[in-house]
């Protein structure tokens, strides 16, 4: 290689690495601003030296390749937050929509001062009016009356609360369908990854594979494992398969008690196995917030309606008749508070005076207004259970509230982190190009330096207009 026919490759060879690297350079800052984009470098690599004569070698110049600065492990722990914080946002928001049902807001924290509460203290209070007058009509009238609020109340929260179930219910079946479409995408570039870069980094292909796993990982929880030939395995968290690299496999849905279930490929069933991602956080709402609301709301209305009935039939009515029972209530706490009514309509049916008494008397007016200060549900008044309710509720939406807090602060460190290392440096590129351009401009001397000494060579030294 120590002849100009020599150096003429090396020159040639200087030429289009450098291209190749200007190349990496250009595609960099046309991509800066691509969502998604992985910056790459020119990594730069000797070829074989030649052996020559007198026991010298020769080198056979440079190749340049384009290299991703992706950290896997990094990008791994990127999506792992991200379902985290996608679950946490998804139960935050769900326990404020639970919120609101009974009234809670930052001006409105105790039970007194939502309609619930309030309406359980003015129906107490009716008792107490009517023990005063026991033989006003417009006093009795005006038990009726807060009895069918209070039932009102509970039937409305309950629905409440069943319409947010039925619209987890749809989010989830929405979810599903969009995780099944990123699924199939994922398959698809773990195939043509494969295919086109099995041991090395796939560049874009790769950027729109990590593109994807994001957008699930907003999604869904899952787990991955890397494959051979460069390809991605992802589990759920009890380890069914989502994709098995070039494979996907879509998950469906079916109604449980009136419920969206997941179900795999194979049909089983994952729900509760559902963990992480927009999916997880909505299923653990609907499974564990909603329900747990609804069983202290029906313990309350059929404590509350249980009571009253059994002390109105320990008294006596208007017309000197043993009364009967004020609310129609279900057989169970389970479903009292969607069920529960008013079972009269005439006020002379409130049983205000005792036994013992004429039709006009209050000893059991006095009874019915005790309830409020008895312990009806496991020892705790009616006002005192629903204020433990509602403090437990508001604990729970804080601490799920400050646990996002605290994870979406952990993400936004981790993107940083991530953004630091494959994001393009405008500065950076900026650089390379100078340098690079110096590299080609001096590969490009040599090269008409080369030219010339042919020329002379050619025409034995002599001048000549040929060149």
């Amino acid at each position: 290689m120590g002849t100009l026919s020599g150096l003429l490759y090396l020159a040639h060879n200087s030429l289009e690495a450098n291209q190749a690297a200007l190349d990496i350079v250009s595609n960099n800052v046309a991509n800066a601003n691509t969502p998604g984009y992985t910056e790459e470098v020119a990594t730069w690599r000797e070829l074989d030296t030649v052996s020559m004569s007198h026991n010298s070698a020769a080198g056979m110049g440079a190749t340049v390749s384009a290299t991703s600065q992706r950290d896997r492990v990094l990008n791994q722990r990127v999506q792992q937050q991200t379902q985290a914080v996608a679950a946490g946002l998804a139960e935050s928001t769900a326990l404020a929509d639970l919120q609101s049902i009974f009234g809670l807001s930052s001006n409105a924290s105790s039970s007194a001062s939502t309609t619930l509460g309030t309406d359980i203290n003015a129906f107490f209070n009716s008792f107490s009016s009517l023990e005063v007058s026991p033989a006003s009509s417009s006093v009795r009238q005006g038990v009726l009356s807060a009895a069918a609020t209070l039932a009102t109340d509970f039937n409305s929260a309950a629905s409440a609360i069943a319409r947010q179930t039925a619209a987890l219910n749809q989010q989830a079946t929405g979810i599903v369908s969009n995780v099944n479409s990123l699924l199939a995408s994922i398959a698809q570039l773990n195939l043509q990854i494969q295919s086109t870069s099995p041991n090395a980094d796939a560049g874009t292909l790769e950027d729109q594979r990590q593109q994807d796993l994001t957008a699930l990982s907003k999604l869904v929880g899952f787990d991955q494992i890397r494959t051979e030939n460069n390809g991605l395995t992802l589990t759920t968290a009890n380890g069914q398969p989502l994709v098995s690299e070039g494979q996907a496999f879509p998950l469906s849905t079916s109604l449980v008690n009136g419920n969206v279930h997941i179900v795999t490929a194979s049909g089983q069933g994952i729900t509760s196995a559902l963990t992480g991602g927009q999916l997880g956080g909505i299923i653990t709402a609907r499974d564990q917030d909603l329900p747990q609301a609804m069983s202290a709301l029906d313990s309350l209305a059929f404590s509350i309606g249980s009571a009253v009935n059994t002390q109105n039939q320990a008294g006596r009515d208007a017309s000197g008749n043993m009364g009967g029972v004020i609310f129609t209530l279900s057989a169970t706490a389970a479903g009292a508070a969607s069920t529960i009514s008013l079972a009269i309509t005439n006020p002379s049916a409130i049983a205000a005076a005792g036994v013992n008494e004429g039709s006009s008397g209050s000893a059991n007016a006095t009874a019915l207004a005790a309830i409020a200060n008895g312990g009806i549900i496991s020892g705790q008044t009616a006002a005192s259970f629903f204020a433990g309710f509602l403090t437990q509720l508001g604990s729970r939406a804080a601490q799920v509230q400050q646990e996002n807090t605290t994870q979406q602060a952990s993400l936004t460190q981790l993107t940083a982190q991530q953004s630091a290392q494959s994001s393009v440096s405008l500065d950076q590129e900026a650089a390379n190009l100078s340098l690079y351009e110096r590299s080609y401009d001096a590969a490009a001397k040599v090269f008409t330096i080369i030219d010339q000494l042919m020329a002379v060579a050619l025409n034995l030294g002599e001048q000549s207009t040929v060149s």
